[in-house]
């Protein structure tokens, strides 16, 4: 009877063993399946918001970019209002650089943002010009020197908005 009792026991510790496998590999396959459901869920979601009301920043960036290639290139100017700075003279006495200068640029829409950032551009080139000094501004490598040295920083200023060249109206050292 022990044997019969043994062998029952093996039985039913097999069937449990096989129903507890069984259950397992269930779960699991329920797991990859909500896990599945739930990201066609939130695809789904994110699409339809998207159709309906969010913006997409990289469409209209690309709308942005389109539109100015569209706009027709020509050349124009944009006169920057006159400055007049005290240059680093090293506790020596004091000299002056005042100067007048025109910004080269090829599209309307860069006269536009010049506008609106104009007085970024200003405090860029006073805080530059400020630590010049008289021998900096000497002949024309000087003058080369300043010229590429506006540029850049207009440049920085605007970006993505491109100067194409700093032109010199008027500049006189004191």
């Amino acid at each position: 009877m022990s044997e019969e009792f043994g062998d029952l026991a093996a039985d039913l510790n097999e069937q449990d063993l096989a129903n507890g496998l069984q259950k397992k590999k269930f779960s699991g396959k329920r797991i990859v399946l909500f896990a599945g459901l739930l990201v066609l869920l939130v695809g789904g979601g994110f699409a339809a918001w998207s159709l309906i009301g969010g913006k997409d920043e990289t469409q209209t960036s690309e709308q942005q970019a389109l539109a100015k290639a569209r706009e027709p290139k020509q050349t124009l100017f944009y006169d920057v209002p006159e400055m007049l700075v005290n240059l680093n003279s090293g506790g020596a006495k004091a000299s002056y650089l005042k100067i007048k200068v025109a910004l080269e640029v090829d599209r309307q829409s860069a006269i536009t943002e010049l506008d609106a950032k104009l007085p970024r551009v200003i405090d860029n080139f006073q805080i530059y010009l400020r630590e010049l000094r008289v021998d900096d501004l000497n002949g024309s490598a000087g003058m080369f020197r300043l010229k590429e040295e506006l540029l850049s920083r207009v440049n920085t200023a605007l970006y993505p908005t491109q100067v194409k060249d700093v032109l010199f109206k008027e500049m006189l050292v004191q």
